[in-house]
């Protein structure tokens, strides 16, 4: 049976209370008050109630801690060791459209450096969770990334950038050049989910271009604590600030990192 810290309970408190209002809407989306925040890029009721409900958990647990939240962007705390980084709907398209893979996200950068992370799909009742040298897991289960060797048989993710955006050109030409030599690219829609899957063991890679920290910051610590490397797609170390990210088993980084910048 794993046993999580404190802080990692109150994360998880704060997702699962968040997501009784996310799973009271989906399947519900016609009734939905939608608005476009951006061509393809869509905001609903259900993101701002859930980072409300996000944001004052974890406010009446840790009082000092600042926020990074991508609704309501940077809230500074007294604390400036720890910040908490929240995507309270990833997957909002999938969400919208009555399909089941969301979730939410929640990160904690402690010194500038991603420390734990909880992600949570209602829609499966898939909890993954990690915390720097803790290990990741799902729901009760041990996480470990994926042991493949040879890239024909490993199977990447990434993401596809949405009409009217830029780097669709370069994006296409790194998913050829994968596709060449793998088994197969996954394009799922929910950045956070792709980086659980890794640690899962169900991708062996995902690389994606055009995020932002609180995208990345929780599923990089379970990639992490599952044993793999996570850097930006050029390799560089900060990557929750650079808008880029490769996450993959320690067994295929080189050459997924060489094969995706060509």
């Amino acid at each position: 049976m794993a046993h999580h810290s404190s802080l990692v309970a109150v994360m998880i408190e704060a997702a699962r209370k968040a997501a009784r209002g996310l799973a009271r809407d989906f399947g519900e989306t016609q009734a939905l008050q939608v608005s476009k925040k951006g061509i393809a890029d869509f905001v609903s009721k259900a993101d701002f109630q859930a980072e409300q409900s996000v944001f004052e958990t974890l406010s009446a647990a840790r009082p000092k801690f600042g926020f990074i939240m991508e609704e309501r962007g940077e809230v500074e705390g007294s604390d400036n060791s720890n910040r908490w980084i929240i995507d309270p709907l990833d997957g909002t398209t999938n969400f919208l459209h009555g399909i089941g893979h969301f979730a939410i996200s929640i990160g904690l950068e402690r010194d500038r450096q991603p420390f734990a992370g909880v992600i949570y799909n209602p829609a499966s009742d898939e909890l993954y969770w990690a915390e720097k040298g803790q290990g990741a897991w799902l729901n009760d289960r041990r996480l470990r990334v994926s042991g493949r060797r040879n890239l024909n048989e490993c199977l990447f993710a990434t993401g596809l950038p949405f009409a009217g955006r830029e780097g669709r050109d370069e994006a296409l030409e790194e998913t050829r050049r994968v596709l060449e030599v793998t088994a197969g690219i996954r394009r799922f829609g929910a950045a956070a989910l792709d980086l659980a899957y890794v640690a899962a063991g169900r991708y062996d890679a995902y690389w994606e271009r055009g995020l932002n920290s609180w995208d990345v910051a929780a599923g990089a610590v379970l990639v992490r604590e599952a044993g793999g490397f996570v850097t930006e797609i050029e390799g560089g170390t900060d990557f929750l600030n650079a808008r880029s990210i490769l996450a993959a088993s320690s067994e295929i980084y080189d050459d997924a990192k060489s094969l995706i910048t060509g």
